[in-house]
């Protein structure tokens, strides 16, 4: 998405290779060299040791190769793909055959002169990469910088590696020196002590990580046949079922109530683990009543309104017993882990049961 942060993500990274005694190329195809200085001043402490790092203000492929050649970087990062243009190529800017060759003439360059090249390709509102899917294809390494301009937390997800495992994922939060990482997830979690009524903590995976977030819902009075249904950060469809799931076997008469859920910090959780705290939020939302704030919830709930095991449960009570958690909601399988007490429930129904007023 405009404005979420790429640039200022590569020119970090390209700062960090230059630092290390690598020769880094950085072209810029939608900046001037002017304003990518102001940028670097601001975010990497000024230029000091950054021999290494060459800038190049340029939207003619053929010229960034030809300069790429003369100095032979380590590693070439052009920013961004779509403006770009290939000489040879009949077409403005970004349509898929400028793309298609573009990336063509990237792999090709690469490969006959072992210099490793970063670039940017936008998105669409769907999330997929804008131009021709040959793209994907013919790189070894697709990345997604996911996040919401609104909210300081950014996600640098895996999508593709030849070169190794796609479950690493890096979270960061964006301030006025760029980008800094986040090592742990307790960042996320309102810790005011006080129990509301629709926030409940779920320990949820983010690739290979485990972070404490906060599943949010919020009900209130709607109009029957047109009751509205948003989620932020939250899979429509899951919410859609989850809601049905409180309908059939809890008695909540939910068809003339708008309800909105989010995750908080702009994240998304949309594994199945987190059916569990969206039901208890719905719930408590609704019924005015809530969990204890030293208490999680995990699990993903069934059509039959069971609540079924996750994969890789000791790792998320782990993450939430160092984050302060005393109590779990979960099912009747979730395994025992020292210093968390079980709220086992059968179902839902026995789950909500469990609400404090």
């Amino acid at each position: 998405d405009p404005g979420i942060g790429k640039s200022t993500l590569l020119l970090q990274a390209a700062a960090g290779m230059a630092r290390s005694s690598r020769r880094v190329l950085y072209a810029s195809s939608e900046e001037s060299a002017y304003q990518v200085r102001l940028r670097a001043e601001r975010l990497v402490g000024g230029l000091e040791g950054l021999d290494n790092l060459l800038l190049l203000a340029e939207t003619s492929l053929g010229r960034i190769l030809e300069q790429a050649r003369q100095h032979q970087p380590d590693v070439l990062v052009l920013d961004s793909i779509q403006l770009v243009h290939h000489g040879g190529v009949d077409a403005v800017p970004g349509t898929p055959s400028q793309i298609r060759h573009c990336g063509s003439e990237l792999v090709h360059f690469a490969k006959a002169t072992g210099t490793s090249i970063v670039t940017v390709g936008h998105v669409t509102k769907d999330g997929q990469l804008a131009g021709p899917r040959v793209l994907e294809h013919i790189v070894d390494v697709v990345l997604s910088f996911e996040g919401d301009r609104h909210h300081a937390h950014r996600v640098v997800r895996g999508v593709k590696n030849r070169f190794g495992t796609t479950m690493e994922v890096g979270l960061f939060e964006m301030t006025g020196e760029g980008l800094q990482p986040i090592e742990g997830g307790g960042a996320l979690l309102d810790s005011t002590g006080m129990p509301r009524p629709g926030t409940v903590a779920a320990p949820v995976l983010f690739g290979s990580r485990c972070l404490l977030t906060e599943v949010q819902g919020l009900v209130v009075s709607g109009f029957l046949g047109s009751a509205k249904r948003k989620a932020t950060g939250i899979d429509s469809n899951r919410l859609a079922m989850v809601i049905a799931v409180l309908e059939q076997h809890c008695g909540l008469q939910l068809a003339d109530q708008d309800i909105f859920a989010a995750a908080s910090g702009g994240l998304r959780a949309t594994e199945p683990a987190a059916d569990l705290p969206l039901a208890l939020a719905i719930a408590g939302a609704h019924l005015r009543k809530s969990v204890p704030p030293d208490a999680v919830a995990i699990g993903e709930l069934g059509l039959g309104g069971e609540i079924r095991a996750v994969p890789q449960s000791e790792k998320r009570l782990r993450e939430a017993a160092r984050l302060g958690a005393k109590k779990i909601f979960c099912g009747s399988d979730m395994p025992q882990f020292e210093g968390l007490r079980r709220e086992s429930c059968s179902g839902i129904a026995e789950a909500v049961s469990k609400l404090e007023p």
